[in-house]
């Protein structure tokens, strides 16, 4: 079946409904460079917030237990634009759509630098979440769109490397700008990038087909469960992905009670600054999408989950090696980052027109495991100390292993069955 699309100019394309062929040109180094920096910078304003809690509850006169709504407020827009935006990237012009994401982001990010009062700041941090979020996973899809199928994984590869370092970076920015300038600069000159990049992007973007229909926004809301039930690969690595950063999460959640404590009681800075370590794994991002390229889904796969479970090991050192605990941060993020790649390279194999759903899908089962882990290591810690936080994240990744072991063998059992029927036929 063929489907009429069109780009901004008046001429018509068709392509395939079946698997959404395009004309796609390569993408080029300068400009794959700058997906990934504008990945980067959106996704930081999801994170900004976290240093600056102590500083946002002085300034609004807020209790400690209030001042957790500004990060609660700030992942309830980023489920929000999962939910809500996300999908509208497969409904019609993905640049277009990111065009106006960017500068909506830059004015929600000016109203939160300018609040006066709770609630003003609460619908900042909401806006924050929302569009970071939203234009964050949009670049990721339209790289996605643009890049031929042999180059899809290492081009994604590269953005979601762009992603993590951003991720990593934000901590470390905000808390440095706001101890020098104050809180209100760090989304003032996150303003000021995100209103450079929109310039650039502007420019450099290039075109999309685009449905000449454009399907209803509730009907692409609504189709999301069966996509759900249908595609296997999502079946597959939500859950994973689920464990993955639910894994992830019990270790940077509880790992600053240990730090901040006697006999080592780092600063916040130095906490916030061991997460730099991680910057291994986002640099590897780009090779792990090739190896994914060139078929080698399983092996990496594997590698990656094994490196999860591994990494508890030195990470039980702590307090009394801190060069262990170096080592487990190295191999846990390096893992989690290979098997997050892979699980996108392998989601973005599907027709172009489900892309921003796919993403969508994938990210609330990371969501979902994000926040069980925030909520469960800091609980074991507290409960049963350090030791009893390993073997809870070790346990995590034995069962992610365990889960991608049994979808071997089902696959397996599929390809041999298949075999069997082909051979009968004969």
């Amino acid at each position: 079946m063929w489907l009429q699309f069109k780009t901004n100019g008046d001429s018509l394309h068709q392509v395939s409904n079946c698997n959404y062929i395009m004309s796609a040109p390569l993408i080029s180094r300068p400009l794959l460079v700058l997906l990934a920096v504008a990945a980067g910078a959106s996704v930081a304003n999801v994170y900004y917030a976290q240093p600056l809690l102590d500083r946002l509850a002085q300034a609004f006169a807020l209790d400690r237990a209030v001042a957790g709504a500004v990060l609660a407020a700030t992942q309830a827009g980023s489920v929000l634009a999962l939910l809500g935006l996300l999908p509208l990237a497969d409904r019609g012009d993905r640049r277009r759509l990111l065009r106006l994401q960017l500068m909506a982001l830059v004015l929600g990010l000016l109203w939160l630098a300018a609040a006066r009062t709770a609630a003003w700041l609460l619908s900042g941090m909401l806006l924050a979440g929302l569009l970071g979020t939203a234009l964050t996973q949009g670049l990721i899809a339209y790289t996605a769109s643009l890049a031929p199928p042999e180059q899809r994984g290492r081009v994604v590869g590269v953005v979601q490397g762009g992603v993590f370092i951003g991720l990593l970076l934000a901590r470390v920015v905000s808390g440095a700008v706001a101890a020098t300038i104050g809180w209100r600069a760090v989304y003032l000159l996150s303003a000021a990038m995100m209103a450079a990049l929109a310039v650039l992007l502007w420019r450099r973007l290039p075109a999309v087909p685009v449905p000449a229909v454009p399907p209803r926004w509730s009907a692409l809301l609504g189709s999301m469960l069966g996509m759900l039930r249908r595609d296997r690969s999502l079946r597959e690595r939500g859950p994973l992905a689920l464990l993955l950063f639910a894994g992830l999460n019990v270790f940077w959640a509880a790992v600053p009670m240990p730090l901040s404590a006697p006999p080592l009681q780092w600063s916040t800075a130095a906490i916030g600054a061991l997460g730099l370590a991680g910057v291994v794994g986002a640099l590897m991002a780009a090779r792990v999408g090739h190896w994914m390229d060139r078929s080698f889904a399983d092996r990496v796969s594997l590698g990656a989950l094994l490196l999860m479970l591994a990494a508890w090991w030195p990470l039980l050192g702590l307090p009394q090696s801190l060069s262990l605990l170096l080592l487990g941060v190295i191999v846990l993020d390096l893992g989690g980052q290979a098997l997050h790649v892979s699980n996108q390279a392998l989601l973005l194999r599907a027709p172009a027109e489900q892309h921003g759903r796919l993403v969508a899908l994938y990210m609330l089962f990371y969501a979902v495991g994000s926040g069980a882990g925030a909520a469960a290591g800091p609980w074991m810690q507290a409960r049963h100390g350090w030791p009893a936080v390993c073997l809870l994240g070790a346990g995590i990744a034995l069962l992610a292993l365990l889960w991608w072991a049994a979808w071997r063998v089902v696959a397996m059992k599929a390809t041999a069955g298949a075999g069997i029927g082909s051979a009968g036929c004969r």
